[in-house]
């Protein structure tokens, strides 16, 4: 059944073309969105008191929805602050540095590496525990350092992060946006990424090769920055126990991946091993290392990781709140004002836009692609993907299937673009550790991400 547009679907149209367009002029979308939500709900209640008040909802609302995953993201940057602060990351990346004899083997040991600890630990923390152990053997090799860049860059801030199976904070925002399950979407983006993130990266090692050659890139000494992290805290622990957590620490994440697969566990209770698992691990690091200060260094770590946490997902709240109106959110933040026979607004204008325009595949697949890619415009990655999510909805019901294939590649195009890898102030880290120019990393990414959103954009045309 065609339902008749009401003012608040085209007034949430609206705003999602603001929001974009916002976007594309690198300016900040949260008044956009506040704004959006108050005429949304004072159009559907015509109270200015329920307007004012549906606009704190859909943050609790919001928040509430992305509460599990801040709190794990939260707890992992404190983790990892307690391995790098006590030493234990450099024995856990030590054997690592025997297979880097030459910059091939460099730049393939240090991404595939930087892929698998993102995964679990998330890519900014990852390039702090690889950043300073492997950085100068790197370059010992022939590497450049904006080589070295490249490498954690793509495989962590790119591969890793666009498909976050583990963690699982990428998934969560667009499958609730889209209204489908978090396992469609996982699902739907292992051939993406992996597509993805192999053409982008031979492309990159490709041009670097060939830079080398040519004598535009050269290897460059490892200068050593001024270290935040007290001398004093690395001895803190002896060279056996760094081993034991060394070894125990990976371990008991392989444990966690493989009860997910025997246990079937997937979104929040997927999050909540790996959390546990991290706060575990955080305990009794810093108990044995601080011993009689380890209360006070738990709750200190515990600052460190949530003020990480909600400074990254500040900008995501609000334009996560908005989005959430698209779809169940409306009748939670604002109350039961649809019109008669809405499915929800998204879902409303998916079918409109079916019995309008003929969408084909192609179409929905590039249209996806683009809309990720601006999104990702504001240097987060993430802050977007919640419209990826709505998109994809709307596409996928106007062709009539693919809304999983369709949302995991919006989200893999907001993440590549936007996570860290194209966007200059989104690559700070990785920059930072490598001492090389953010401007000068985004260009070198450039080519070999464009070419790889094409690839993984026809790939997908295949698979909705």
């Amino acid at each position: 059944m065609l339902i008749e547009l009401s003012a608040l679907h085209w007034i949430y149209v609206v705003f999602i073309a603001l929001i974009i367009g916002f976007m594309i002029k690198r300016r900040d979308t949260t008044l956009i969105c506040i704004l959006g939500i108050f005429l949304i709900a004072i159009t559907a209640t015509g109270s200015l008191s329920s307007s004012v008040s549906s606009i704190f909802n859909s943050f609790i609302y919001a928040i509430t929805e992305l509460l599990s995953t801040i709190l794990v993201i939260s707890i992992i940057v404190a983790m990892s602050k307690t391995l790098t602060s006590t030493g234990i990351n450099d024995v856990m990346i030590s054997p690592f540095t025997k297979l880097i004899r030459n910059p091939a083997l460099a730049y393939w040991t240090i991404g595939i590496l930087m892929m698998i600890i993102s995964w679990f630990f998330w890519p900014s923390p990852a390039v702090a525990l690889l950043g300073a152990v492997l950085l100068p053997v790197a370059l010992k090799a022939g590497l450049p350092a904006l080589g070295v860049a490249m490498a954690m860059n793509l495989f962590g801030h790119g591969i890793a992060l666009s498909g976050d199976f583990v963690i699982q904070a990428a998934p969560k925002l667009t499958s609730d946006a889209a209204g489908i399950p978090i396992g469609e979407v996982i699902s739907a983006s292992i051939p993406l990424v992996f597509v993805m993130g192999i053409v982008t990266t031979i492309a990159a090692f490709y041009f670097l090769k060939r830079d080398m050659k040519r004598g535009l890139l050269q290897a460059t000494p490892y200068v050593v920055t001024e270290s935040k992290i007290e001398d004093s805290e690395k001895t803190l622990l002896s060279i056996a126990q760094k081993r034991f957590f060394a070894i125990i620490i990976p371990l008991l994440f392989a444990i966690d991946v493989a009860a997910m697969f025997l246990l079937d566990l997937t979104g929040g209770d997927a999050t909540a091993l790996v959390g546990g698992t991290s706060i575990l691990i955080l305990l009794l690091i810093t108990m044995t290392s601080h011993r009689n200060k380890g209360l006070e260094k738990t709750t200190h770590y515990l600052i460190e990781g949530f003020t990480f946490g909600f400074k990254v997902f500040g900008p995501v709240i609000p334009i996560a709140a908005f989005f959430y109106l698209g779809d169940a959110g409306f009748g939670k933040i604002v109350g039961d004002f649809l019109p008669q026979g809405s499915q929800g607004i998204v879902n409303d204008l998916g079918i409109a836009l079916a019995n309008i325009v003929p969408l084909s595949k192609a179409v929905a697949a590039v249209t996806l692609t683009t809309v990720g890619a601006i999104t990702g415009l504001d240097g987060s990655g993430f802050s977007g993907i919640s419209l990826a999510g709505s998109v994809s909805a709307l596409f996928a019901t106007a062709i009539g299937k693919g809304a999983a294939t369709l949302t995991a590649l919006g989200q893999i195009a907001a993440i590549w673009v936007g996570g860290g890898t194209l966007v200059p102030w989104a690559l700070i880290p990785a920059a930072a550790i490598c001492n090389v120019d953010p401007f000068e990393l985004a260009r070198r990414n450039l080519v070999p991400v464009i070419i790889g959103l094409t690839v993984t954009t026809i790939v997908a045309m295949f698979l909705i």
